[in-house]
C-alpha cells in the first residue's frame, strides 16, 4: 500500500492507496510544533482506527508547503513506518513543463494537483484550490504549467473583517440565501460568500480568455471546495482528495 501525505498549511491531508484505490484518506490539522513521536503515534492511531496494518505500507510519499514541519514528520515516518518518503520536488518527475520565471518558486501541491487533474480529467484545466490562500493554476493541453493567481482565502479575508474592524463580530462561513444581508452577520456572510464567488467566476473567465483554449475544464479542491463550488457554475468537477491522486500518479512515475 502506499500511503501519501499533503502538508499544507491549514490542514494535513493523507490517503491510504490499495493499488489505485484510494482505500481511506484523514484530515488532521497542522502542527508545526510536533515532535516526530507525535507524529508517528498520529500516524499509527489513524492506522489502528481503519483496521489497517501500518507494516503493510510499502512506500510513502510526501508534498508539503510547510518546510518547518519536515523534518519531525520525515523522522517520525522512518522511526514507525521504516520508510524513506519520496518527497516531492526538484528532481521528481512530474511530467509537467513548468513555465513560471522562476519554476522553483512553484508550491509542490500545486504540480501535483496538475498532474492529478491531467490524469483524471485530461487538459487543458483550470485548477482552483480552495485552502488557506485561493490558488488558480493554468495548465494546457501540452502538459505546459503556465502560471495563475494567488488570493488571500475566504478563512483569512474573515479573520481580517473580525480584527481589522472593531465592530464587526467573527461570523460562521455559510451561505446566506441572499445576497441582501438584514443585519451585520448576514451582510458579512453575504460579502464573503458571494464576494469570492465573484471573484471566482471572474478571474476563470479572465484565465480562459488568456489561455486561448476550446474546452478548458475547471476543477475545484481543496477543504473549501464543495461549499464554494456549488454556487460557482463555472466549475466542472469538485474532488476534494485530487493533491492525493496526483501524488499517487507521481510515485508511480517516479518508482518506475
Amino acid at each position: 500500500m502506499l500511503l501519501a501525505i499533503d502538508v499544507g498549511n491549514t490542514n494535513i491531508t493523507l490517503g491510504l492507496f490499495d493499488g489505485n484505490t484510494l482505500k481511506h484518506h484523514w484530515r488532521v490539522s497542522t502542527d508545526r510544533e510536533k515532535t516526530s513521536d507525535e507524529f508517528g503515534i498520529l500516524f499509527m492511531s489513524l492506522f489502528q482506527y481503519a483496521g489497517e496494518d501500518i507494516h503493510q505500507v510499502r512506500d510513502v510519499i510526501i508534498c508539503s508547503v510547510v518546510p518547518p514541519i519536515m523534518h519531525s514528520m520525515i523522522n517520525g515516518i522512518l522511526r514507525y513506518i521504516h520508510k524513506d518518503p519520496i518527497q516531492v520536488g526538484p528532481g521528481i518527475k512530474t511530467g509537467i513543463n513548468i513555465k513560471y520565471e522562476n519554476p522553483r518558486e512553484v508550491g509542490a501541491d500545486k504540480i501535483v494537483n496538475a498532474v492529478g487533474a491531467l490524469s483524471l480529467y485530461g487538459g487543458p484545466v483550470i485548477i482552483v484550490d480552495f485552502g488557506t490562500a485561493t490558488t488558480f493554476c493554468a495548465v494546457n493541453r501540452n502538459r505546459d504549467y503556465l502560471g495563475g493567481v494567488i488570493c488571500p482565502g475566504i478563512k483569512i479575508s474573515a479573520d481580517a473583517l473580525f480584527e481589522k474592524a472593531s465592530k464587526l463580530p467573527r461570523v460562521e462561513l455559510v451561505e446566506p440565501g441572499k445576497i441582501i444581508g438584514r443585519n451585520v452577520v448576514t451582510s458579512m456572510q453575504s460579502g464573503l460568500y458571494y464576494g469570492y464567488v465573484g471573484q471566482v467566476e471572474y478571474l476563470v473567465h479572465k484565465i480562459k480568455n488568456e489561455m486561448k483554449e476550446e474546452n478548458i475544464k475547471v476543477v475545484a479542491t481543496g477543504g473549501l471546495a464543495k461549499f464554494m463550488a456549488s454556487e460557482c457554475h463555472c466549475v466542472d468537477e469538485v474532488n476534494r482528495m485530487l493533491t492525493l491522486e496526483g501524488l499517487k500518479e507521481v510515485y508511480h512515475m517516479n518508482s518506475k
